[in-house]
């Protein structure tokens, strides 16, 4: 019905609204929790639960349902579309935001953050995929994921604000409609996702040719109801021709992805290592401090030597500086490209977080030794946003090949749920139990994801999805299927001009 309207950049910009909004709950869910977590009401509620191991429980419990779903994306992804996935994501979080703000009990707001990690899961899988398929430049590709990340590091920003504000009253209130907030949230991405087609590559791939024809059409707004315009536009002819030829290498049989490919990797194609680097980059991404920083923020600024409300509000100042990190990735994904950017942060970030856990090893500390540690955090934070969010996000679903890619998304957030449960869960324990060294181990990995990138992962910037096959192939083996391709690309043309 609104084929006709919705095309163009209104069809692009529709799909940013409805992606970013979507990667906004998850930093809000991840964020919201920490800001109330400590509050009397939010304790009074749940009937102030005992043991160091019940509040840490409650605030990964989400990430436990997100790592199974992203395993179960792997088999379900494909058949259920990128946007079938965001619409049925955006559902769960709906009806877990709305238990978990009726809560009353600990095993209610745990079911809850399940549906919502679920929820979550669903669309963290998709978002990026969905966005890297509906460009149709690849210099469109990092910016459009880099806002929708951009979004994720506001909506982490916006949880604390809205905590910080709310925390401040003394009743039920103060906590239940902070975590409301994310139905509302969930409700807009989903409305919106539904008025959007699936991507062009995703109906190809399941042999729905027309429907590719005529999403790819509305994205160069040429679509009219009944008149297959993009006979005439040499564009898309050979955007579809690149994507079809693509597809018949992925296809063969030595390029197929088996459970020993991703161990050891023989493939022509490297599918398997595509799809290793995607897991391990977002599991580094986790494990260097953010979630121990995002979750128990507060806490970390209270255990400094703050006081609670100079605590809550450093805190949201210093994830808003994170988000303002964000918006540098942008206009310099593109200029400066991934790999580059993430070993210049990375290599920052290591700086500012040894500088972090020496002050905090200091046994008498002075206010001058607390506010300093407090303050190293900026920082860290701004070149976190500004080169491990967006940039991971995006690399591990733009290297995997077409028909993988499905897999090579939902392997990475696996990575990034199976390390989140990890620092949020153990990281939760050990702030109260061995302190500041705790902040040793993200410093090694902010050390390992350094040297990680500038071994393992070549720069995928300026090319097109389907040219990043060329970037892991074996020496000559993609050789003769580009000196093959040209014709390849003829005989489709001429298939598309006789049809």
């Amino acid at each position: 019905m609104f084929d006709e309207y919705i095309q163009s950049k209104f069809l692009r910009r529709l799909a940013r609204f409805s992606c970013s909004v979507g990667f906004l709950i998850e930093g809000y869910q991840a964020g919201v929790l920490g800001g109330v977590q400590e509050t009397k009401p939010f304790l009074d509620a749940i009937g102030h639960p005992g043991g160091t191991e019940t509040i840490p429980l409650i605030a990964s419990s989400s990430t436990l349902a997100a790592a199974f779903v992203s395993c179960l994306v792997m088999i379900i992804g494909m058949p259920l579309g990128r946007r079938n996935c965001i619409i049925i994501g955006n559902i769960l979080i709906t009806i877990g935001g709305v238990i978990q703000a009726a809560s009353y009990s600990v095993p209610q707001i745990i079911v809850a953050r399940v549906l919502c990690g679920a929820g979550i899961a669903f669309i963290t899988c998709n978002v990026p995929m969905y966005m890297s398929e509906m460009s149709i430049e690849a210099r469109e590709r990092g910016p459009e994921v880099a806002i929708n990340c951009s979004a994720l590091l506001l909506g982490v920003a916006l949880s604390y604000w809205v905590s910080f504000g709310f925390t401040r009253m003394t009743n039920q209130i103060s906590w239940r409609f902070p975590i409301a907030m994310q139905s509302i949230f969930s409700i807009m991405s989903g409305i919106s996702m539904f008025f959007l087609p699936d991507t062009p590559r995703w109906y190809y791939m399941r042999d729905r040719i027309e429907e590719g024809d005529k999403t790819l059409s509305r994205l160069y707004g040429v679509y009219r109801k009944g008149m297959p315009n993009y006979h005439d536009v040499p564009e898309i002819q050979d955007m579809k021709s690149t994507i079809m030829v693509s597809l018949r290498v992925e296809e063969e049989s030595e390029n197929k992805l088996t459970f020993l490919s991703i161990i050891w990797d023989n493939t022509p194609l490297r599918v398997g290592r595509r799809i290793r680097i995607s897991f391990i980059i977002l599991g580094i991404q986790q494990s260097m401090g953010i979630n121990i920083m995002v979750y128990y923020m507060t806490r970390i600024f209270s255990e400094v030597g703050l006081s609670s409300f100079m605590a809550s509000l450093i805190a949201a100042l210093a994830l808003t500086v994170q988000w303002m990190g964000s918006w540098v990735c942008i206009p310099t994904i593109e200029r400066i490209g991934r790999r580059r950017i993430m070993m210049l942060t990375g290599s920052v970030q290591t700086f500012c977080l040894l500088i972090f856990v020496v002050l905090n090893m200091i046994e008498n500390k002075t206010d001058a030794t607390r506010w300093a540690a407090a303050m190293i955090l900026f920082p860290y934070l701004f070149f976190y946003g500004w080169g491990w969010v967006g940039c991971p996000w995006l690399y591990g679903p733009e290297i995997a090949p077409l028909r993988y890619r499905h897999i090579g998304s939902a392997a990475g957030l696996l990575g990034v749920w199976v390390f989140t449960f990890i620092t949020v869960f153990a990281g939760g324990i050990a702030l109260k139990t061995v302190g500041a060294r705790i902040w040793i181990w993200p410093l090694i990995f902010n050390v390992i994801a350094v040297i990680f990138v500038y071994f393992m992962c070549p720069d995928p910037t300026g090319k097109t999805l389907e040219e990043i096959d060329q970037l892991f192939a074996k020496d000559g083996a993609l050789l003769d299927r580009l000196n093959q391709s040209d014709t390849e690309k003829e005989c489709v043309h001429e298939v598309e001009n006789s049809a």
